[in-house]
């Protein structure tokens, strides 16, 4: 299930709950606008927060520490809370008579005293009455829309404590992006062997790929850009073998390295990009532009095929580009087919990173700065969590937040970026250290 909730709406709700995250729990449109599928989901699972969604765009619930169940009384709380959305503002408002803060009635959904009810009387409406032990103005509520297009239910989960002091050292400021910038440009590849390293993206679909070469071509041209396709989508958007080349600035030279964009993974045989594929690209035998056919993978024969290719047409190092908000649900299958990928690649004695995207949505903590990244141990809990999945060394993960919805850059975001960027070329570096050794 994917959370209606936008993530800023997420983190202005946990805001005022303190380290959690919220976890979906029931989404109406998926089980159903009743008051028996709602029980079904969240019946003793708390503190609860309820989202209502309506067609005029409002957005609007309440939070509640008590367990639901369908007793037909009243339970006191006097944390409960309702809110609302004004644009990404939160307007809360505070219980005023906690002994009916919340009441548990089977054949209704969430159910806040007498002012607010979502989902009632098994129907996709809201009964509305303010003043009973809420108070609010229902125009700001809800736009006295009381029909729902959407309701869900979120658990509210604690999160890990927080380290005092940053677990991976990092400096945070204009002069530092300045020279891993100046540094990046200046590399030159171990030995000579190719002016350009060559580094392949592999992940899931919506894992950031594209959305990673956007955002270092950011950093560089001083501005947000946006070359390579990105946005949402069960499938993948990219479909092709792309080669993106970043330049130092609009006019300047072509930076030490090459990202290669794939198509997304998926976890069923005959979706996605191909294992067979990926070797092939490893080997350097698909060129730019090739559409990949994830039911027929490229062989010696078909067109375009690189019949001996050049060690700069060769990957020198592979990053598999995992989304945060995800580790904990990998499919099994997906985890299979990382895991088979990954057994072929050690074979050809290619370093591996990982890249761990969309740190801001999975971490509240985080969201709220950026510079709190080594200081979330829910984080580094993720990072050791695919570290262990993958088998791959926690040294070599590598957290960054793409330029998604931002107009303009932040210099944090940069550095996480430019360090990703960087542990790439020392990467590749190690590649044809072996070739010279």
């Amino acid at each position: 299930m994917n959370p209606r909730l936008s993530s800023s709406q997420q983190t202005s709700i946990c805001s005022h709950l303190g380290n959690v995250k919220l976890q979906l729990l029931y989404k109406a449109s998926i089980h159903g606008f009743t008051g028996a599928a709602f029980h079904q989901e969240c019946d003793n699972r708390y503190p609860t927060v309820s989202v209502g969604y309506n067609a005029s765009g409002f957005v609007f619930g309440g939070y509640t520490k008590q367990h639901f169940n369908q007793s037909g009384q009243y339970v006191y709380d006097d944390q409960a809370f309702l809110f609302s959305f004004s644009g990404e503002n939160l307007l809360k408002y505070p219980v005023t008579g906690p002994g009916n803060a919340v009441k548990m009635v089977g054949n209704s959904g969430p159910y806040f005293g007498e002012s607010l009810v979502l989902v009632s009387v098994n129907q996709s409406v809201v009964h509305s009455s303010p003043g009973n032990y809420y108070n609010f103005s229902a125009a700001d509520m809800h736009g006295n829309d009381l029909q729902l297009t959407e309701c869900e239910v979120y658990q509210v989960e604690a999160l890990p404590p927080k380290f005092e002091k940053p677990w991976r050292p990092m400096t945070w400021e204009s002069e530092k992006k300045t020279e891993m910038m100046n540094n990046i440009k200046s590399h030159t590849p171990t030995g000579c062997f190719v002016s350009q390293a060559r580094v392949l993206l592999i992940g899931p679909v919506g894992a950031g790929k594209s959305s990673f070469f956007n955002s270092i071509n950011s950093v560089f041209r001083g501005h947000v850009t946006n070359q390579a396709i990105t946005g949402c989508s069960t499938t993948s958007l990219t479909t092709q073998f792309r080669t993106y080349s970043v330049k130092s600035g609009r006019e300047g030279k072509p930076l030490p390295i090459i990202l290669c964009d794939t198509m997304g993974l998926e976890e069923n045989t005959g979706a996605g990009l191909d294992v067979d594929d990926i070797i092939s690209t490893l080997k350097g035998h698909i060129p730019d532009f090739y559409q990949f056919n994830p039911t027929a993978p490229l062989h010696s024969e078909t067109s375009g095929y690189v019949k001996s290719p050049e060690l700069r047409e060769k990957i020198h190092c592979v990053v598999y580009v995992i989304d945060a908000c995800k580790i904990s649900i990998m499919a099994t299958k997906l985890e299979e087919k990382l895991a088979a990928i990954r057994r072929k690649i050690n074979l050809m004695g290619i370093p591996q990173l990982v890249l761990m995207t969309k740190v801001d949505e999975a971490c509240p903590f985080v969201a709220q700065d950026i510079k709190n990244i080594y200081k979330s141990s829910y984080i580094k809990e993720m990072m050791q969590e695919v570290s262990a999945r993958l088998g791959i060394s926690l040294s070599c993960v590598v957290p960054v937040k793409n330029y998604g919805e931002e107009l303009e850059l932040d210099v944090n975001c940069d550095i996480l970026l430019l360090t990703a960027i960087t542990q790439m070329l020392r990467s590749a570096d190690s590649y044809f250290d072996e070739l010279s050794g």
